[in-house]
């Protein structure tokens, strides 16, 4: 198929649009996790709809000291892989056609949620990301735009800005793709030299450590609701030979710390564990929060939930993140 590569809102109107319009917005530099969410957009927008993807690098997004300048663009590379996963329009406006007066008086803000985690570590990375996807929700005018899950709170705060400011446009979450070793793909890990690689790898494993955790007791909980620790209950099991493990279900499950406390433990657990590695991991943090706000659970939480780490290998800063869930209210022992 050809894919058109536009410069200007007035060529993306121009096209004369059939069925759903699907957005697929990126900061360039494509891999395989932006060709997954382009083959997403065209399953939705279906074969009579259209996928637009833009490419953009946004100078709101950057702060001080953060690597905008040496941030890759690769235009002709990334039209060609838009069109390989089935995009219909590449836009990849200049950043004058986007902020026609300079940098933008008005801006989104992105309240007590674009203050944590990222937007602590990042201060007003979360007001730029939002005043950019406002900015090209209206050049687009889709009627569904596509997010990596990896950029968790990106997504939490896309989502509750379309709600809040009624953009009547549905915002999809496309899972994390990974690399075979189970780095999360990122347009950053092209920086990583081998050793800092073997070092990157530390944030997924941490993350997949607490993934298993959380996934065994789940396990036991489930064991021991379905086996209520009666006598007659024993007795009946019995027969079958099926008390013993009753009986170890419960206890473990009963007695073993699980939950949001042990998820945390078993994670950071990993992270100890990477602490002599050469070049070393510089934790920015590791979080387990509600993705509504993005706070910290307690460890009586039960629904669902976002494991987030974020760390530096070298002068590469990488993120990454697992969905949980916990439980459900009437699931307690």
């Amino acid at each position: 198929m050809t894919t058109a590569l536009l410069s200007t809102a007035d060529e993306l109107h121009a096209r004369v649009r059939h069925g759903r319009r699907a957005v697929v917005m990126t900061m360039g530099a494509l891999h395989e996790g932006h060709a997954t969410l382009i083959r997403a957009a065209r399953e939705i927008a279906g074969a009579d709809g259209e996928v637009v993807v833009t490419v953009f690098v946004n100078p709101l997004q950057f702060g001080a000291g953060e690597d905008l300048d040496r941030y890759p663009r690769a235009v002709d590379a990334d039209l060609a892989l838009a069109r390989r996963a089935g995009a219909d329009a590449v836009f990849a406006p200049a950043v004058a056609a986007v902020y026609p007066g300079g940098e933008p008086q008005v801006r989104i803000t992105a309240g007590p949620m674009g203050g944590r985690l990222e937007g602590a570590i990042r201060p007003g990375h979360f007001d730029g990301m939002l005043t950019v996807v406002a900015k090209l929700l209206h050049l687009t005018r889709p009627d569904v735009a596509l997010f990596g899950q990896k950029d968790a709170q990106q997504l939490a705060l896309i989502r509750r800005m379309v709600r809040d400011l009624d953009f009547g446009v549905d915002i999809v979450g496309v899972p994390t793709v990974r690399e075979e070793d189970g780095l999360a793909l990122s347009s950053r890990n092209r920086y990583l030299a081998p050793a800092e690689r073997a070092t990157a790898l530390t944030l997924s494993r941490a993350l997949f450590a607490g993934r298993d955790r959380h996934a065994a007791q789940e396990a036991l909980r489930a064991r021991a609701l379905e086996v209520p620790s009666t006598h007659a209950r024993a007795e009946a099991l019995s027969a079958i030979g099926e008390s013993r493990a009753a009986a170890d279900a419960h206890a473990v499950a009963t007695v073993a710390p699980g939950g949001p406390a042990a998820v945390r433990a078993a994670a950071r657990q990993t992270l100890d564990d990477a602490a002599r590695f050469d070049p070393p991991l510089d934790l920015d943090y590791l979080a387990l929060v509600d993705p509504a706000d993005f706070t910290e659970i307690a460890d009586d939480f039960t629904g669902e939930a976002v494991l987030a780490i974020a760390a530096r290998v070298g002068s590469t800063r990488l993120i990454d993140n697992v969905p949980l869930t916990f439980g459900s209210p009437g699931a307690a022992l």
